[in-house]
Order: C-alpha cells, then structure tokens, then sequence
C-alpha cells in the first residue's frame, strides 16, 4: 500500500485508489482470499461476515431502527444516526480546500475527490470514469438496458432505487420538500434548489465562450454543444447525428412512423435508403407507399368520405370517425390507474399521465421551454420561425396551427354550440364557457402563494407572479428591452416601426373632429 497527497492511499496489486488505509485494507482482501461467507438467498459471497448479515437484512426487509422525528425505519443503527443529522441541520464535517460543509464523513471524503480530480472506477467498455463504484454500477445498467426496479402502481420500470422512490411520490403526490417564499411543495430536493434560483434570480453556470447565464448546469451543457458543434446523439438506423436528445426522439419518429400508424411490422422494416417513389402533383411532398400518398391528397381535396351518423361529421379516414364515435357512444375504456379518470382515445391517456408524472421532456432549442408532449413542442417551434401556413378563405388572415384556424372560423359563422344554463350566455369554445362559470360561482381558484391575491384565470395568475419573481419573458430582438406581457412588446415594438398605436390613432382621430 502507498500513500499519495491529501490522504488518498493506493493498492499495490491493482493500483485501484481509496481515501483512507482501511478502505485498502478491505479492498485488498479481495486480492489475497476467497470469499467465503455465501448469501444462501442470492448466492453472493462476501469476505466479512458482518458485510454477510448487513446484505441479508435486504431480504428480510426488516427495518428495526425507527427515527423518532420522522418515523422512518433503517436497516442499521450507523444509517439512522446519519439520518438523524439530517433533523438537526448540523454540518460538522468541513472541506479544507473549499470550506464547503457536509453534515456526514463519507459524503466529505467522496467530496474530496473533486478537487484531487482522481477517478478510480472505471467502466471497461466505454472507458468512462467515475469518482464512486456506486455511480459506476448504475452506469453499467445503462450498457445492459436493465431496469430491476418497478412501480406496483403503474408497472414503469428504473435502473435505480432512488429513481423509483421519486417517481412513487407522482403517485401519492406527496412533496416533503417546501420552498419558504412562496410556499410551493416540490417531490425532491434539487428541483426546490432549482426553484430557489427564480427568487435570487441568480444564474451560477456561465458560458466562457460568450458569457451567457443559466440556472442549470444541464442546460449550460447544452448550450455549449452550439460552440463546440458536436453532436453526441446519433441515429441507430441511419446513423445521422444529433445535438440534442430530444431532436434524436423526434428523428425516430420518421423510422418508426408507418409501424404506429399502420400497426405493420413489415413497413416498419423499410430501411432509411428506401426510395419516396410517390409524388404528390399539388404540393410535390413525396411517400414511401401509394397508401400514404392517398390519404395525404385527402388534404388537399377536403373529401371527407367517412361520416358519421349521428351528427354527420365527416372525416378523412376511417380511423378518425372510430375514434369520433367513442363520444357518441359515452364510451371510455381508457382509464387513469392513478386518479380513476377516464378518456375514450389511448393517446388521451397517456397525455393525461404526464400531469400526474410533471415530466417535460421535449424542450425547445430556442428558448429552452420544456412541454410534455412532442405536439405541442412542435406547435410551439411554429412561435419561431412565424409561419403561418393555416389561412382563413373568408378574410384571409392566417394561422400557425389549425386547431386556432377552426377557433377563429366560429367568428364568421357565429356558431355558438355551449351555453350558460344560468343566464343563458353563449361562447363558441368550451373553455370560455367554463371560466364564464366562474362569474357566476364567484370562485377565484388560483392564489397567489406571496400576497394571497386570488384569481379566477390561469393567465391572469401567471401574469401577476411575473411580478414577485421579476422575470420578464418578452423580449425587442432591436433594442433587447424586457417585457412582462407580450401585449406591451408589441405596443413597444410600433416605437421602432414608427408606427402609433392604435389607441393613439383613435385619440388623435377624436381631437381633429373635435376642433373641426
């Protein structure tokens, strides 16, 4: 055994590195006897017999240790004694290179391996290195795609203990951790680290190529892919690159497409060489098969061939009018295992589960902001690049989506289909209908966790908070001033195009008559 600088001693076999002589001296044991001591469970031998009777306690899943704040249970007396620091908010235990604190010893040792840079474990098939044999073993799950972990509430599968326990909190909706400002709850503690951030308004992680600000570390990685070009994600199929992970999912799409919509595993076979052979004449867009290029002409056409015979709408494709008549019908197999809601259509749900799970993995490359669902990203990314391929044929305004294009055809022909049954009042959306509701009930839902001022509207509500945490979104590309609403960046805007606003016309319009 050898010793190097600041404590980090060395196995002379395998030149492994440890902080402290007697973690080597238990490593070495590995080197200089069998593991005699045999799991009669699992069949995993150890060298010690106390480390024997610590791992059986895994399959007795007894606890006996109980703390006496929390009341949670451990395995041993050494865990819970390190668990009860965690009530005292005591942190003994100082970094002498950085004066960081740690409330326990072995998280400062592992600590100190940042600042030596030593990484000693490392992975014998990617070459990738680790500070800790833990981390090491959870990346290894990542090479043999093992997830032994799984939920009994809706049998989603993890490579990591810890992972489940977070994602079981989605299910009791409990969140233990509590931001003191505002008061809002978060399931773990580095997601209220990363709130605590919005109150500071501080942005440690800094780009040393352009200086440009982030709150995250992650989101900082990211950012740095835009200097350096590279793109680690690449396609398994046809083996194109990409910077995010994100714009890798989206690509798959394009290999996976005609097997989730067709059900065929035999299209889904098609290679990305395959030649598009069927041109549309209208639009020049180009299919794979005959049988996409016909469903697709159904665009242009608006033949609606298959109607239904209850209310006479009419649809493209069959398969739309199957899942039209669910509503007819009042029928909802599809049921949430979390809160028992039900929806008639499969995507439905698994759109609905994302609010129960809080996950946004889709995340816009432009401005960074997260959604749930890949549509609605990429409604989003129609925000950036302004086009609006979606035109009214009564006043010929135009639309990025379709769906805002149908909202706004209610307007020329008046259709008003929901009603108020107290005062009668008509809206031609469902969602106007139900905050008219709120008029009527007088109930303001949402409140403001820092003044307790309530509002009735999420928008309103969202606007307002804009005022405690000082974030304003809405930014002139000329002059890079900042806005809290998008409708004072458009009034601002008319300042560079020296154009008036059009209260201001309308004031001046009033003056001229008035002297005439």
């Amino acid at each position: 055994m050898t010793s190097t600088d600041m404590g980090v001693d060395q196995a002379d076999i395998c030149d492994q590195r440890f902080l402290g002589s007697g973690n080597v001296k238990r490593h070495m044991l590995n080197h200089s006897i069998e593991k005699l001591q045999r799991c009669d469970v699992c069949e995993k031998t150890f060298t010690q017999s106390s480390t024997l009777k610590r791992h059986m306690l895994t399959h007795t899943i007894e606890k006996p240790y109980q703390c006496n704040v929390c009341g949670k249970t451990f395995i041993r007396l050494g865990i819970l004694k390190q668990h009860m620091v965690t009530h005292t908010n005591e942190k003994p235990h100082r970094c002498d290179v950085c004066e960081k604190r740690f409330s326990r010893k072995d998280v400062l040792k592992k600590h100190m391996l940042v600042h030596i840079d030593e990484k000693p474990y490392r992975c014998d098939l990617c070459d990738t290195r680790f500070t800790q044999s833990g981390n090491l073993k959870r990346h290894l799950l990542t090479h043999t795609n093992e997830k032994p972990y799984r939920c009994v509430v809706c049998e989603k599968r993890f490579r990591i203990n810890s992972n489940l326990k977070t994602h079981m909190l989605t299910h009791t909706k409990e969140k233990p951790f509590r931001c003191d400002v505002c008061e809002k709850g978060f399931a773990r503690s580095g997601d209220l680290k990363k709130h605590m951030l919005i109150h500071t308004n501080e942005r440690p992680c800094r780009c040393d190529t352009c200086g440009k600000k982030f709150t995250q570390h992650g989101n900082l990685k990211t950012h740095m892919l835009i200097h350096t070009k590279k793109k680690p994600h690449r396609c398994d199929v046809c083996y194109k690159t990409f910077t995010h992970s994100g714009n890798l999912k989206r690509h798959m799409l394009t290999h996976q497409k005609m097997l989730m919509e067709r059900g065929n595993a035999k299209r889904h076979m098609l290679t990305p060489t395959t030649k598009k052979h069927h041109r549309c004449d209208v639009c020049e867009k180009t299919f794979v098969q005959s049988g996409n290029l016909k469903i697709h002409m159904l665009t242009h056409t608006k033949e609606k061939s298959n109607r239904c015979d209850v209310c006479e709408k009419g649809f493209a494709r069959g398969g739309d009018l199957k899942r039209h008549m669910l509503i007819h019908n009042k029928e909802k197999p599809h049921r949430c295992v979390v809160c028992e809601k039900s929806f008639s259509i499969n995507s439905n749900l698994k759109r609905h589960m994302l609010t129960h799970t809080k996950n946004k993995p889709n995340r816009c490359y432009v401005c960074e902001k997260r959604f749930a669902d890949s549509g609605s990203l990429n409604r989003h990314m129609l925000t950036h690049t302004k086009k609006k391929s979606h035109q009214c044929e009564v006043c010929e305004k135009k639309f990025s989506i379709n769906s805002n294009l149908k909202r706004h055809m209610l307007t020329h022909t008046m259709d008003k289909p929901h009603r108020c049954d107290i005062c009668d009042k008509r809206f031609s959306q469902s969602g106007n209908l139900k905050t008219h509701m709120l008029i009527h009930t007088n109930e303001k839902p949402l409140r403001c966790n820092v003044c307790e001022k309530r509002f009735s509207r999420s928008g309103y509500f969202k606007t307002h908070m804009l005022i405690h945490t000082g974030e304003k979104p809405h930014r002139c590309d000329t002059c890079d001033k900042r806005f809290t609403q998008s409708g004072h960046l458009k009034t601002h805007v008319l300042l560079h195009t020296k154009q008036k606003p059009i209260d201001i016309l309308v004031a001046e319009k009033d003056s001229k008559s008035f002297q005439v």
